[in-house]
């Protein structure tokens, strides 16, 4: 099997905020558990993909990049997107099928935005999807608080189906590349 780490927006001004948007929520653990499953990624020699989105500090300088105290390896592979959609104007689908991917890990930012459509998008596109339930982040609406939209995600997104692909929700201490969708088909 053929799995990728995909890490979304997860960008110094997203994750800590500026002027006009406060930061995301508990961003420092947030940070803790991306750390963890890159560091699993890597042990398991599992490529890192990470997207950016150039709405983010204009798309430019440190605000833009993957955040600090992000480990990212040096053998990441990074792609810039305009939309909320990683895979709608970016070479990310070309860049899965040409690795023979069919499995996605997505942790990153913003959980009810670039988090769901990623999720929803991966599996109408052949792949089977892990979002890791502690993975992810947003920050409050005028609607809901942050804590109750990454969980109405989390129970959402679990199981959620396109016939012969779907995403299961896990927990960073769970084997996430050690995919448990089959046990789930029917």
């Amino acid at each position: 099997m053929n799995q990728v780490l995909l890490i979304i927006d997860a960008q110094q001004e997203l994750m800590d905020g500026n002027s006009e948007e406060k930061g995301v929520y508990e961003k420092e653990r947030v940070i803790v558990t991306i750390n963890k499953v890159i560091e699993t990624a890597t042990n398991n020699n599992i490529p890192v993909v990470c997207i950016r989105d150039t709405d983010v500090a204009g798309g430019e300088g440190p605000g833009f990049q993957v955040h600090k105290d992000i480990n990212v390896p040096s053998t990441a592979t990074f792609f810039n997107k305009a939309a909320t959609n990683s895979f709608y104007g970016t070479p990310l689908l070309a860049h899965l099928r040409d690795n023979d991917v069919n499995h996605l890990v997505i942790m990153g930012c913003q959980t009810e935005y670039c988090i769901d459509t990623a999720v929803r998008t991966a599996t109408v596109s052949g792949f089977d999807v892990t979002l890791v339930a502690d993975g992810h982040t947003t920050c409050d609406s005028s609607v809901l608080p942050a804590q109750q939209i990454i969980a109405h995600h989390n129970k959402t997104l679990h199981g959620h189906y396109n016939v012969d692909h779907f995403s299961l929700v896990r927990h960073a201490e769970e084997d996430l590349f050690q995919p448990t969708h089959d046990q789930y088909r029917q």
